[in-house]
């Protein structure tokens, strides 16, 4: 059989389905720190209260990172996918009808356990639909759509909120990830070459993925997973970035009203609250991009992720201390948003490491380092009101933690080596 001249770029909508998810997958899970003022007045919440809530999400979400990341190394993302989409819609739409804090937390927490499979099974995903050299680039655009779905959440809450109630918000968020599931499960196919829309001169492209990277029923080689340092680093790396992370979907709309007197219900202000997930969305696509320029100068990728790692992880926490020190709001929010932009510059090299060094068990090893980041994240839920607490409110000492956490961050990329293998 004569291979066409031309691969065909059926892989392209792969990535396309990816972004969709991840922006999804955003909206669902940050629309809850806009409405958290609605949430805490009709429920009668205090903040602690509300640090249990964010919590119970981050915690489930860590908890079943990994037997999401193992089903789609088992299963295929196609059957996967479509199951834990589904899962997580329902209880996303079941938010919007809970009626006392333990039923918030329940919902929170099972939204949380479906979206938990989604990220490690976009990896999987990659790593079998993609030649190895745009890994990076792919993780980068999706991270890029991800975080921009977050930004973008808090204007697209303020005005569905002029229009329903916030328990309704969620019903209608809940129906966006029901149409991409029926969608995707229509289109993709596990294996490439089951594709009609792929030729064999794309197929050819993809030949050394299948075979290095394929999907299959594997056993999760655990003695290795806790003894491969790079994949240890990682989740260390990971553990740290999150707890930082995830002070921007959830209390970072409290220390704008607190602190820099902001109105939450300002448009101008809910552009601001978006700054760090937007401009971590270019920190994202760009750390993808360069990762792999500075690749092809040096012919070293894991010197070039390395490189953007450990620099991205000081101007990080360089910005977050500048923040501390600015009175204007727009200036303080403007240092936070380039430190998310530093924050996320890390991504797609973090991402592209789990896959290359993960190799078949790409969805796992994904999984496990989404596992201990979004631990962090959960101690982070919970950290910052016992912090304000013990400090007397002062969002400075939040502030300073975070710093010392990026710290820990740049150290450990130190010492990532993405071209270290989990199974040779």
């Amino acid at each position: 059989m004569e291979i066409p001249a031309r691969p065909s770029r059926t892989r392209y909508g792969v990535i396309v389905f990816a972004v969709l998810l991840g922006i999804i997958h955003y909206i669902d899970r940050v629309c809850i720190s806009k409405a958290r003022p609605y949430i805490q007045s009709d429920l009668g919440l205090d903040d602690t209260q509300m640090g249990y809530v964010f919590s119970a999400f981050t915690l489930a979400y860590a908890l079943f990172e990994i037997p999401g990341g193992w089903l789609g190394d088992t299963w295929g993302p196609r059957r996967v996918l479509l199951r834990i989409v589904m899962f997580w819609s329902v209880f996303t739409a079941a938010t919007g009808y809970a009626w006392n804090l333990a039923s918030m937390i329940v919902c929170r927490f099972l939204f949380g356990a479906g979206e938990a499979g989604g990220f490690p099974n976009i990896a999987k995903m990659f790593s079998v639909w993609l030649p190895q050299r745009e890994h990076g680039v792919a993780q980068g655009i999706t991270w890029m759509a991800a975080r921009w779905g977050g930004a973008f959440t808090p204007l697209l809450v303020v005005w569905v909120l002029g229009i329903m109630s916030w328990r309704m918000t969620f019903v209608l968020f809940a129906g966006l990830g029901v149409l991409w599931a029926v969608c995707f499960y229509v289109w993709f196919r596990d294996n490439p070459k089951d594709h009609k829309g792929v030729n064999a001169a794309e197929l050819a492209m993809l030949e050394e993925a299948q075979r290095n990277l394929g999907a299959g029923h594997a056993n999760i080689p655990w003695r290795r997973l806790f003894t491969t340092r790079s994949v240890l680093l990682l989740w260390v790396y990971y553990f740290c970035v999150s707890y930082v992370w995830y002070f921007y979907i959830t209390w970072l709309p409290k220390y704008m009203e607190q602190e820099l007197k902001m109105n939450m219900l300002d448009g101008w202000t809910s552009v601001l609250n978006g700054l760090p997930l937007f401009l971590g969305g270019i920190g994202c696509f760009l750390g993808g991009i360069l990762a792999r320029w500075m690749a092809a100068h040096s012919g070293h990728l894991s010197r070039a992720r390395r490189t953007l790692g450990v620099l991205g992880m000081l101007a990080a926490g360089g910005f977050i201390i500048l923040a501390t020190t600015q009175k204007q709001p727009a200036y303080a929010m403007l240092a936070l948003g380039f430190s998310g932009f530093f924050n996320d510059l890390s991504m797609p090299g973090a991402w592209g490491a789990c896959m290359d060094v993960g190799g078949r068990l790409a969805g796992s090893v994904s999984g496990s380092m989404n596992m201990v980041g979004n631990l962090g994240g959960a101690l982070g839920g919970i950290a910052v009101p016992w912090l304000m607490k013990q400090t007397h409110q002062s969002w400075d000492a939040i502030f300073y933690v975070a710093a010392a956490t990026y710290l820990i961050s740049a150290l450990c990329w130190l010492f990532i080596d993405s071209d270290e293998r989990l199974q040779e």
